[in-house]
């Protein structure tokens, strides 16, 4: 896009998104500072990430990501944006930046199976709720998936998987989480 990267990535070890996005940030800035001769950070911030449900969500996030520069008004067709993996994922043409997931090789028997089924996703638009629900785990950082996986998550990572209410903790609240 043009202010912002979608990535859709399963690490192969625990901090692997972290280091890539390092690597991304140092390799990255540095070639964009020497060509346009100017010196200090390109990004606004942390880059912002989700865990997600894959048998659950992660064909409706290759959706959700190819389909946005659509949502932007930017292309017409999925396969139009430059740098999108739709060419890939529903075509085949050859993409090195692009690896085939156990799940989306489930969608068929065939690599020519496999790229007819996608296709046929994008022939629906994905409902608001699904939307809103991508778009508010990302910008929180939360997970996206149902409440058994999110505690799964939780118990895993000894974190707080699921959104909180807003606003101050009552008192009474308060003293039941010490």
């Amino acid at each position: 896009m043009t202010n912002h990267v979608h990535l859709l990535m399963t690490p192969n070890q625990e901090e692997g998104i972290a280091k890539v996005m390092q690597s991304v940030g140092r390799k990255y800035v540095r070639h964009i500072n020497g060509v346009y001769r100017r010196s200090g950070t390109l990004w606004e911030g942390r880059y912002k990430s989700s865990v997600i449900q894959i048998d659950r969500y992660l064909l409706t996030c290759y959706r959700y990501i190819e389909l946005n520069p659509i949502r932007a008004g930017m292309v017409a067709s999925p396969g139009d944006y430059r740098w999108s993996s739709y060419r890939f994922n529903a075509y085949g043409q050859p993409d090195r930046l692009v690896t085939t997931h156990p799940e989306y090789r489930k969608l068929g028997a065939d690599d020519s199976e496999r790229r007819r089924v996608y296709r046929e996703l994008f022939r629906h638009k994905i409902d608001n709720d699904q939307l809103h629900q991508i778009r508010d785990s990302l910008q929180q950082c939360r997970v996206l998936g149902n409440d058994r996986f999110r505690n799964e998550i939780e118990t895993a990572l000894a974190i707080k998987a699921a959104p909180r209410k807003r606003g101050r903790p009552r008192k009474d609240d308060a003293k039941n989480q010490v």
